[in-house]
């Protein structure tokens, strides 16, 4: 029998001129299993239309039918040449989207170069699978992170001063908040009357003594920190604008980083003053995620003291590696898109799911900020702050990526999640643990691949449609799409990117990753985030330029005739101005 559910779809589909693809496709899976030989039928007419659109021109439905949205007389609008065939959706299903997997990449030995820093021994990695720190130099110089352990005279004395507090803290069984805040100011006395810890001691007094680990947990974060000096003995890299550079260390190193973070152990990375010599970096100490208490921090807090309560359980402590990679885009990479003939790629829309777990495998795009991370030590929870609280190991990038810039990225390969959650914004809250089954790679890299792109913030939501700012977001997308090491790439699963608190368009934002991800020859899985009408929307425009053979070049010139008119008339719709003239440049 029907549930209720199905019955509701039905009704819903048959009060509506339109096929809703998702209702069509729960009516057909019932009906299958009621009628058998509707099935057999439906698989013969298929099998039919497959024949006629010539082997792989059209890819896999995920609906069955034709779909659009202007209807005139009682017919959909459809390709002159397909109106006498039943029409097949080339929009594809989640399963058939390209993943990452294990063997796929033959990445051959660890290895390092000008390029690429590895911070454990490659050697003893290679032939042992262990990871020893990589030996180095101690360098206090302008293109490295300054540590806070560095041998240089000046912060040689502060480095004992934190040795000595994190030592009296290490060697107890229990800590208070307050002994972690006496320690921290210790040593940055100049912030006494400006930092405050008021989320950190909210979160100790509202957690239930059978949930409260955070007191038995301080000393263990301490002790992590003070090994600073002989998990990380080599110089590490700035990540600088203008410059391609990869660094790969060990999720280990990156622990002892971020415990020195905790404790706000890092120097030079306190202000940002214009002046300051950080001033394009953001910040890494965590004192600002310790102060100005709200629901935010609490459900932040949980997340991270879950983090280090996991590497630093010897029995759960990860054992991989994680490389961060700046890419530059080059002026002769930069795409003359008008000329640029690729066909649009295969693309899977859906309004349900999350991008970190429908999209496990594939490059997941992180809707950055141009300072890494956003708000994550903030009060921020949008998309990008999400996903480094419940993966931790990406703030780590924050010590040494410098601010992007219009034609870079950062990729992020092998970072763990360690947290579940649920909701976003003022909803979000932390859902517990979440054991991370990823497969890992020749490197013991956790094979996820995360995409930061920064999309621009506009002031005004109309300036998004002009010619250079469209332009600038189409390079932003191919540099983070295009593919840099040789391999083949998985798919990516992305969604409305920047279209929250930076104001853009999701249909706009939508049809630019379309020609990014169909330049780079990739394909696209893009989550609506529980948006239905842009689900709906943008598989119709998507079904009809696809039948009609619209080359990225061909939609890069119909969005430059919608940006003059979108001057002429704010009020003018993206998708409609396509289907309206969509003809008029299909062969220029």
């Amino acid at each position: 029998m029907s549930t209720p559910s199905e019955k509701s779809a039905l009704k819903d589909m048959k009060s509506h001129k339109h096929n809703d693809s998702s209702q069509m496709k729960e009516a057909l899976q019932h009906d299958t299993q009621q009628n058998p030989q509707k099935e057999k039928e439906k698989h013969e007419k298929e099998q039919h239309s497959k024949d006629f659109t010539n082997q792989d021109s059209f890819l896999p439905s995920s609906s069955g039918v034709f779909s659009a949205e202007n209807v005139k007389d009682g017919q959909a609008e459809c390709p002159e040449f397909l109106q006498q065939k039943e029409w097949t959706s080339p929009c594809c299903q989640l399963k058939d989207m390209k993943r990452l997997q294990h063997g796929d990449m033959k990445l051959g030995p660890l290895r390092f170069d000008t390029r690429h820093t590895v911070l454990i021994d490659v050697d003893t990695f290679n032939s042992q699978r262990k990871f020893l720190p990589r030996k180095g130099r101690d360098l206090w110089h302008s293109d490295f992170v300054k540590m806070p352990c560095s041998q240089v005279a000046n912060q040689k004395s502060r480095w004992d001063v934190i040795s000595k507090k994190l030592k009296s803290l290490a060697s107890k069984k229990t800590a208070s908040v307050k002994d972690v805040e006496e320690a921290i100011i210790k040593y940055n006395p100049k912030y006494k009357d400006q930092w405050s810890f008021d989320a950190l001691h909210r979160l100790d007094e509202i957690t239930p003594n059978t949930d409260n680990y955070y007191k038995t947990l301080f000393p263990k974060i301490a002790a992590l920190a003070l090994k600073l000096p002989n998990f990380v003995k080599k110089a590490i890299p700035l990540l600088r604008k203008g410059q391609s550079a990869a660094i790969t260390l060990s999720q280990v190193q990156i622990s002892c980083l971020l415990a020195n973070a905790f404790f706000c152990t890092f120097p030079h990375r306190n202000t940002s003053s214009p002046n300051a010599e950080y001033s394009g970096y953001p910040s890494i100490n965590f004192n600002s995620l310790f102060g100005n208490w709200s629901r935010r921090k609490r459900e932040k807090l949980r997340a991270i003291m879950h983090y280090f309560k996991e590497v630093t359980d010897e029995s759960t402590r990860p054992k991989g590696l994680v490389t961060f990679e700046r890419e530059c885009l080059s002026d002769t990479d930069m795409h003359t898109w008008e000329n640029c003939k690729a066909n649009l790629s295969k693309l899977h829309i859906t309004s349900e799911g999350q991008i970190e777990l429908q999209g496990k495998g594939m490059l997941q795009v992180d809707f950055a900020n141009s300072l890494i991370g956003g708000g994550v030590l903030g009060s921020g929870l949008l998309q990008e702050e999400i996903l480094f609280v419940i993966n931790p190991e990406l703030i780590v990038a924050r010590l040494f990526t410098e601010k992007l810039e219009d034609n870079e990225c950062l990729i992020i390969t092998g970072s763990q999640q360690f947290s579940s959650y649920l909701g976003f914004g003022d909803s979000f809250e932390w859902a517990g643990p979440n054991e991370d089954q990823s497969e890992r790679d020749e490197w013991a890299r956790c094979q996820t691949k995360i995409l930061a792109i920064d999309a621009m913030n506009f002031r005004h939501s109309v300036d998004q449609y002009r010619m250079t700012h469209i332009n600038r977001e189409l390079n932003k997308a191919y540099c983070g799409f295009k593919g840099y090491d040789g391999h083949e790439n998985p798919d990516i699963a992305t969604g409305k990117w920047g279209c929250g608190a930076f104001k853009g368009d999701p249909q706009l934002k939508a049809l630019i990753q379309l020609m990014a991800a169909a330049k780079a020859k990739r394909g696209l899985a893009f989550f609506t985030f529980g948006d239905e009408n842009l689900k709906q929307r943008l598989q119709h425009i998507y079904d009809l330029m696809f039948a009609e053979g619209i080359t990225v070049g061909t939609l890069y010139k119909l969005l430059r005739d919608f940006s003059s008119a979108k001057h002429c008339d704010s009020h003018v719709d993206l998708f409609d101005f396509i289907k309206k003239n969509r003809n008029s440049k299909s062969h220029l």
